[in-house]
């Protein structure tokens, strides 16, 4: 059981200390996972920066994911009876959503180029890993040296799903009954935009007189 995300983040910190000398950067899914990178990036001395990736959904039942976008790349799993201009569209309207939100958190700051480096994406939990493999599909397309997933706690089944798929996945807990990410945090309050951006300009600052 955690208190709260930064001293998940400080525990998950701990399991990550071999990659510090490594060129890396910590992404943060938001909104839960930018306390949490706030305390790894900060004790590894990384880079910052949140991760923003959407699913596509099907023409006919929008909840059902055919694939995802960040700003820059996107993949489809191919599906009958959805036409390259639906996704064009799709594409489009997500990424007008997703710079707002970059904008909201990061300000003008260019993205980090993720070529070669060690990419550690960060969040305060993994229930399915889903959501996290959809990520992780865009987040191939930059050419990553290596991809790290760390989360301070995850469903047996989610690290199997994700060891499969990126080159290490670091859990804090594991635990046998998973009764979802919240309930192994004493505080789980929301993470509003306010919050995030409070951890996101704190680790600037910090990195920027340290």
């Amino acid at each position: 059981m955690f208190s709260d995300r930064i001293e998940a983040g400080v525990l998950l910190a701990v399991k990550l200390e071999k990659f510090r000398n490594e060129p890396g950067v910590v992404l943060a899914v938001p909104k839960g996972g930018v306390p949490v990178a706030y305390a790894v990036a900060k004790e590894l001395g990384f880079p910052i920066e949140v991760i923003l990736t959407k699913k596509i959904g099907h023409p006919l039942n929008k909840e059902y994911a055919i694939g995802a976008a960040s700003l820059t790349d996107h993949f489809i799993i191919p599906h009958e009876n959805v036409s390259e201009e639906y996704i064009r569209e799709e594409l489009k309207n997500i990424r007008r959503r997703l710079k707002e939100m970059y904008t909201r958190y990061m300000g003008d700051k260019e993205p980090e180029n993720l070529k070669g480096k060690t990419v550690i994406v960060v969040d305060d939990g993994m229930a399915t890993g889903n959501t996290m493999m959809a990520t992780v599909n865009v987040l191939r397309k930059s050419n990553p040296g290596k991809i790290v997933i760390a989360v301070p706690v995850a469903s047996r089944s989610a690290v199997q799903q994700l060891s499969k798929e990126v080159d290490e996945v670091v859990v804090v807990l594991v635990p046998e009954e998973f009764y979802g990410v919240g309930a192994f945090y004493e505080d789980f309050r929301d993470v509003n935009d306010g919050v995030a951006m409070f951890y996101l300009d704190k680790l600037r600052e910090l990195q920027k007189t340290g």
